[in-house]
């Protein structure tokens, strides 16, 4: 099984059995129309990026389930210009290009000021360095603790009264790959693949943005 973890791809499960999987609307389709023939066993819709359970609106027509449950576009809709944008919209002098900036507070130690205002370019230009940097250095664990976090939320919701549940559990926080496939081995299939994909995706895919 194959995750395409992006952040429209979300996965229904009917009970323990995968019932649909794609973009929301289409799985919200299929939803609906389970409950309508069935009704019976618990319908549960994850994120496929994140293994966090999405709620679905299924009042309506099938029209209206598709309009609202499908993503909007990449871009951002009109709105009115508030002060921040004013203020964006005045003329610029000379210089470097704005770059998409934003401004937050920081809060250091004196000596850390004294260090940054030190470096060349300023204390700005300092600080994006050292967050790119650490971005870079700490890339691969982020995703690891992505993807940990990923599979404990989907795990808590799906396999929480299953065997070997939270053994399963410390084996995920320790990486340890061979040991969660032991414990996970009696699950019901469909719980136990879609877990595996979310804390070790297959070649080629990803839960990463």
């Amino acid at each position: 099984m194959s995750l395409s973890a992006t952040s429209n791809s979300y996965t229904a499960f009917e009970g323990h059995r995968i019932l649909a999987a794609g973009p929301l609307a289409d799985v919200a389709l299929a939803v609906k129309r389970a409950l309508n023939v069935r009704g019976g066993d618990t319908l549960l819709v994850f994120q496929d990026r994140t293994g966090q359970q999405t709620d679905l609106d299924l009042r309506g027509s099938d029209a209206q389930i598709i309009e609202r449950h499908t993503a909007p576009p990449a871009n951002e809709p009109e709105r009115e210009p508030d002060a921040a944008d004013a203020a964006a919209a005045q003329p610029r002098g000379r210089g470097r290009p704005k770059l998409g900036v934003v401004p937050r507070e920081v809060t250091l130690l004196p000596r850390h000021w004294e260090w940054l205002a030190a470096q060349p370019g300023g204390a700005s230009v300092a600080l994006r360095k050292l967050v790119e940097q650490a971005r870079r250095d700490n890339e691969a664990q982020d995703q690891q603790r992505q993807r940990q976090e990923a599979a404990y939320r989907f795990m808590s919701s799906m396999a929480g009264n299953l065997p070997g549940f939270e053994e399963a559990t410390r084996a995920l926080y320790a990486g340890g790959r061979e040991h969660f496939a032991q414990q996970v081995n009696q699950w019901p299939q469909d719980v136990r693949d879609y877990a595996m994909n979310l804390a070790w995706p297959e070649p080629g895919t990803s839960n990463e943005d």
